[in-house]
């Protein structure tokens, strides 16, 4: 079977990674790069021994699938630009900046029937996918994201470059609609946002309470889930996750946990059991990648869609809407 021919647009950081990693892809087959900076671009082909394109629409001629790794004011016209040449598109996330932008491109996408996925890379995290196996039911979620300052991604609120990760994830739990949104935040360092606090209230009665900052002196991945029955910890920084659970007191697999006692009052006691889900080691950006050309070969819907990718942005703008009516900014 032919491989999908794949091009680069973008080669700055995060697009010289997905440059190296899309290579060793199953089925991929790399055909170059562009990037308006025509030295980067070149400096980035000779380094992973590929053709640097001087001309974007030249590129966008010779490949069946686009990887687009831009600034996210500039993600509209790139997208629609490779939806008009009949290509499958990754984009990076957020989707684009605005939510019109973002309509647009995900209803061109399918009605050319083209695929579209958005680089939610948190989602193909080893501490998520370890927990694959178990049933997820949330009812309250608590995030921290914090980070260094870095001026890289500064040039948008920091709901739009941290936070949205999260919120992502969150949307993808939650089986319900948003119901109500709460949020404070503040500049510090930049024009933007760079701190924010949002609480999330859901038709089912979820809550999420999600704290994004990058002006933090250490960096702190971490979601607490809590459900019927269970605690659960992940840590997107280390890669791994903990499960605190209730069960009954005679249940027979006990033995294979470790046991933090009873808890309840009277016959509802239960038993607390702990386990740690065995730690995937994935290569989170080359899995998603993967994944987007596996949904192009069997004609699958991304699992991270244009629709998802638009969701998330929908609710991001609504955070940064409840910030700048409270004046806090």
């Amino acid at each position: 079977m032919s491989k999908i021919k794949v091009g680069v647009v973008g080669t700055g950081y995060l697009g010289k990674l997905h440059t190296k990693l899309v290579r060793d892809v199953d089925s991929a087959e790399l055909v170059g790069v562009y990037d308006k900076d025509l030295s980067t671009a070149e400096l980035v082909a000779e380094e992973f021994k590929t053709e640097s394109f001087s001309e974007l629409n030249n590129l966008l001629e010779s490949v069946e699938a686009v990887i687009i790794v831009a600034a996210t004011k500039a993600h509209y016209k790139l997208v629609k630009t490779a939806i008009n040449k009949g290509l499958h598109i990754f984009v990076e996330k957020p989707i684009t900046a605005e939510i019109w932008e973002a309509e647009e491109i995900v209803k061109l996408a399918e009605e050319k029937n083209l695929k579209l996925q958005v680089g939610h890379i948190e989602r193909f995290n080893g501490a998520l996918v370890s927990l694959d196996q178990f049933k997820l039911n949330p009812m309250f979620i608590q995030t921290d994201r914090l980070a260094k300052f870095n001026p890289r991604g500064a040039d948008v609120a920091v709901v739009l470059d941290l936070m949205i990760h999260d919120i992502d994830i969150i949307l993808s739990l939650v089986k319900s609609e948003v119901k109500h949104i709460s949020a404070s935040g503040v500049n510090v360092v930049s024009d933007s946002l760079d701190i924010a606090n949002a609480r999330i209230e859901f038709e089912n009665g979820a809550v999420a309470n999600v704290t994004a900052s990058r002006i933090s002196q250490k960096q702190m991945r971490k979601m607490r889930i809590f459900q019927q029955d269970a605690y659960i910890a992940v840590d997107f920084n280390s890669g791994t996750s903990e499960i605190y659970r209730l069960v009954e007191p005679n249940d027979k697999s006990l033995k294979d946990f470790i046991s933090f006692g009873e808890m309840g009052i009277g016959e509802n006691k239960k038993a607390v059991i702990y386990e740690q889900p065995e730690q995937k080691e994935i290569n989170a950006l080359q899995y998603e990648q993967q994944l987007f050309i596996n949904a192009i070969v069997n004609d699958e819907t991304p699992i991270v869609s244009g629709k998802d990718g638009l969701r998330a942005l929908k609710v991001a703008e609504m955070i940064i809407n409840k910030i700048n009516e409270s004046g806090m900014k």
